[in-house]
């Protein structure tokens, strides 16, 4: 089912028996954004092989692409052919449309400080709704100017800049991890590297470890002096070829269908070694009850299976795991007793209020749920047939498609919102169940 064909709306068909299947996930969008914009400022070319094509990773492309760097994308063959600037940004002046990739809002905020001239970032309208101050106040602090304009410190974002200025910068992190994410990953090419200090409650640090790690493969050094407190050294970045793993959000989904269906599935590409925080979905559902086995750590194959059984619910801090919450949801609709879901409230700025909106859809599939501030408590129910609302959130239509795994009548509108981060999650899905509707 290609998106070009999809309907307005996608009613899913139940599955006669447990479905049994293999798959691999494309490419993780985290990893390939952070990895393209290390390409961008290294010495040399680098080739990225398994990147993501969606929408997200397109557009942040064509970001640097406007910025001036030089990027050859063969889409078909998932590979990058990236021509680093050497720390520099190319152009000195630009316009960026972000549209609703809040990776490409925030990390090419952060790089266009290391540029000499002026540059506005702006996107969809809810893009101007997710708040931006706490990046932009560090680039302040940087020598930077830097001014949003809407109200609450939201884009469109203006930058001028005639180059970073200091070498210190404290930031707040709990709105989003991808603020740290992003000046970390410009800081190698700032002209003495960065001590940053992480202030608030920190969230989602998983993608912290995983912006480090990146950093370090192509060739920065980043160091942890406590888990607030970093120093990048200024190394810039030298080309290298690069691969990218499964996306393991993506994953979840499949996994989730193991669970839903009581069946087996085996994702393909990701494990223990993972750079990835949201293979502990995994773990999540084997709290729930399923059975999940992990390949070796030694394995030149890693992948992981999820064996459905009986459903507990249980309570649980995704704060680290957080773009898993709404295929969680899904699945506790089907366990025994409530589940409770804590410490996410930063999601409420997502592409959509992932707190209340996901209330309001479990809601209308029959649930009992209780909104907290920072998350959800399911009270499972006799499901009814709901024409799901997706709020343009791709991991809306994605995590409660599968509930029409098991629940007759789910009806999900907007499906192809799913270009954000899956373009191919409908026919994915439907290969992966096929043989189990017959």
């Amino acid at each position: 089912m290609s998106l070009n064909s999809l309907p307005d709306e996608v009613t899913v068909t139940p599955v006669q028996r447990p479905i049994q299947g293999r798959v691999r996930a494309p490419g993780s969008k985290s990893i390939t954004n952070r990895a393209v914009i290390c390409a961008a400022l290294a010495h040399g070319t680098s080739q990225i092989t398994g990147a993501l094509d969606s929408d997200d990773t397109r557009i942040m492309i064509s970001g640097l692409k406007n910025l001036g760097f030089n990027v050859d994308a063969d889409w078909n063959k998932q590979t990058l052919f990236i021509h680093g600037s050497a720390g520099l940004i190319p152009k000195s002046q630009a316009s960026i449309d972000c549209q609703a990739s809040g990776t490409t809002m925030r990390f090419l905020t952060a790089l266009v400080s290391l540029g000499n001239g002026h540059y506005v970032l702006d996107g969809t309208a809810r893009m101007r709704q997710r708040p931006i101050g706490d990046l932009l106040n560090a680039l302040r602090m940087l020598g930077v100017e830097a001014e949003a304009g809407s109200a609450g410190e939201c884009p469109p974002v203006t930058i001028r800049s005639t180059g970073v200025t200091s070498a210190e910068a404290c930031i707040q992190s709990t709105t989003s991890s991808q603020f740290a994410s992003g000046l970390a990953l410009v800081a190698p090419c700032m002209p003495e590297g960065l001590s940053l200090e992480l202030t608030g409650t920190l969230v989602s640090t998983p993608y912290l470890d995983m912006t480090r790690k990146i950093i370090e493969s192509f060739g920065g050094k980043c160091e942890l002096r406590n888990d607030r407190q970093w120093h990048i050294a200024p190394t810039g970045y030298v080309s290298k070829n690069y691969e990218i793993e499964p996306d393991a959000s993506a994953a979840s989904y499949f996994a989730a269908a193991a669970a839903i269906t009581h069946g087996t599935v085996t994702l393909e590409g990701l494990g223990r070694n993972s750079m990835q925080g949201d293979i502990e979905f995994c773990s999540a559902l084997e709290q729930m009850g399923c059975t999940v086995t992990w390949s070796s750590n030694s394995s030149s194959c890693p992948s992981i299976t999820i064996q459905g059984n009986d459903l507990k619910g249980i309570d649980i801090d995704m704060n680290a795991i957080s773009d898993t919450v709404m295929t969680l949801a899904a699945v506790a609709l089907f366990a025994e007793g409530p589940t409770v879901i804590r410490n996410v409230a930063h999601i409420r700025d997502k592409e959509t209020d992932r707190i209340s909106d996901l209330t309001c859809e479990l809601q209308r599939l029959g649930a009992i749920v209780d909104e907290q501030p920072d998350g959800l408590t399911i009270h499972p129910a006799p499901l009814r047939p709901a024409k799901i609302q997706t709020y343009d959130d791709h991991r809306m239509a994605m995590s409660l498609s599968l509930v029409g795994l098991r629940s007759k009548g789910v009806c999900i509108t907007n499906p192809a919102c799913v270009r954000k981060t899956f373009p191919n999650y409908w026919s994915a899905l439907e290969e992966l169940v096929q043989t189990s509707r017959q």
